[in-house]
């Protein structure tokens, strides 16, 4: 089973993963998780350029491509291999955040994005994508006060994440089958329940 979690700047993905892998581990499933772009030696190497704070000229194209370099690398080295292994991967964003972010957010043709991304994944597609759903302004004051990577791609203004939230809500629309959304402006114990509650439910 192929997990991705996704969401806004701020919405808590990173810091609810390792409990709940703890908790699948737990159940007798062997979880693999990853995060992207990284996940590999490669995938890290490209993270860097992509986030470092010095790239501010870097054309969104650019970002785009990159982002489709490490994806591609990560797919055949790492998801791909785990999954057919019967393991279950869980992964901290996914070629939905492409989306979000290079398409809704940077304004560019969203049939070019998908199609890039269609090229990257080779058509892999999760069979469960949670949204972390929470206010833009909220999660960005969250990601300051708990001192987060502070990283290029969350230095824009705040219509930029604004747009990538309303992208987000649009892609839990048009495929309702495959994402779920998880309000995780509650309190961090119950939005990581109401995670279990909804892997439980596709794992049983």
């Amino acid at each position: 089973m192929f997990i991705t979690l996704e969401g806004p700047e701020g919405s808590g993905k990173t810091s609810h993963i390792p409990p709940l892998v703890e908790y699948l581990r737990e159940k007798g499933h062997t979880v693999f998780p990853t995060r992207e772009p990284g996940g590999t030696s490669i995938g890290e190497q490209i993270r860097e350029v992509i986030h470092d704070l010095k790239n501010v000229e870097m054309h969104p194209r650019t970002e785009t491509l990159l982002y489709q370099a490490a994806r591609a690398q990560i797919v055949e080295q790492v998801i791909k291999p785990r999954l057919a292994l019967g393991e279950i991967v869980i992964s901290d964003r996914y070629y939905d955040s492409t989306i979000a972010y290079q398409g809704y957010g940077h304004q560019q043709d969203l049939e070019q994005v998908r199609a890039l991304v269609k090229y990257a994944t080779g058509g892999l597609v999760p069979d469960l994508t949670i949204l972390l759903d929470v206010d833009v302004e909220e999660g960005l004051q969250r990601k300051k006060k708990n001192n987060a990577e502070w990283n290029r791609m969350d230095d824009h203004a705040i219509q930029f994440y604004q747009r990538v939230r309303a992208g987000y809500l649009v892609m839990v629309k048009q495929e309702p089958k495959r994402w779920v959304v998880v309000d995780s402006g509650q309190k961090w114990e119950s939005v990581q329940g109401a995670l279990r509650k909804v892997i439980d439910g596709r794992n049983s």
